[in-house]
């Protein structure tokens, strides 16, 4: 399979996924007359759902980065065995909707939240073992990164993965804290230098272990 295959099927998914999401952000149906307070009170009841549709949006986004660096700038060819856990990535990446309309349904509910949690983690998991394949594998040509490159680019893949793990555990004691680390670990990748904070914390970290 020629790499712009792949490139162009992800590439189609992430497009069709990322649209759907905005289908379940609905127009309130308000029967009798609507008034301006009527309509303002009926709309912050989809407040859930336009946060968990942002959420969502810019988790696609991010992955769609890291992929797409992955898949076009990184590897420089493929192999049935990298193909293989590019569907697995991408059947998650396509599940989005589901766990995004439920979480913008249940925001408060604990069960929501651990799907979509675990839901974020497949995703970051599988996306990080395509890279280690892409790097470890002798069939496949990689570009050349320095290994402070290598540590950010899976400090970038793994952090929401580590977020969304704390936030299956903290959902049984709080949901709002819970909401509020995934939210962080999605956040995260929008920021270009948010490795380097993370880096900086435990270079501190470890002086003051020396110390």
């Amino acid at each position: 399979m020629k790499q712009l295959r792949m490139e162009q099927l992800a590439d189609g998914i992430f497009a069709i996924v990322m649209t759907l999401l905005v289908f379940e952000i609905h127009v309130p149906d308000l029967n009798g007359v609507v008034t301006a307070s009527k309509l303002a009170v009926s709309m912050v009841s989809n407040i859930p759902a336009v946060l968990s549709f942002i959420l969502s949006f810019i988790l696609l986004f991010t992955y769609w980065r890291s992929h797409h660096f992955i898949t076009s700038v990184f590897a420089k060819n493929i192999d049935i065995n990298m193909t293989n856990i590019n569907a697995i990535f991408l059947l998650f990446v396509a599940l989005v909707p589901f766990s995004s309309s439920l979480l913008g349904r249940y925001s408060t509910n604990i069960f929501a939240i651990i799907i979509f949690s675990l839901h974020v983690i497949f995703i970051g998991l599988s996306l990080y073992r395509m890279r280690r394949y892409a790097e470890k594998s002798v069939q496949i040509e990689t570009d050349i990164v320095t290994k402070y490159e290598s540590n950010h680019a899976y400090v970038r893949i793994l952090f929401p993965v580590f977020c969304a793990v704390i936030a299956i555990v903290v959902a049984y004691y709080s949901t709002t804290l819970s909401l509020f680390l995934l939210t962080i670990g999605i956040l995260f990748n929008l920021s270009r230098r948010s490795t380097s904070y993370i880096f900086a914390f435990l270079r501190l970290f470890n002086r003051n272990l020396e110390g």
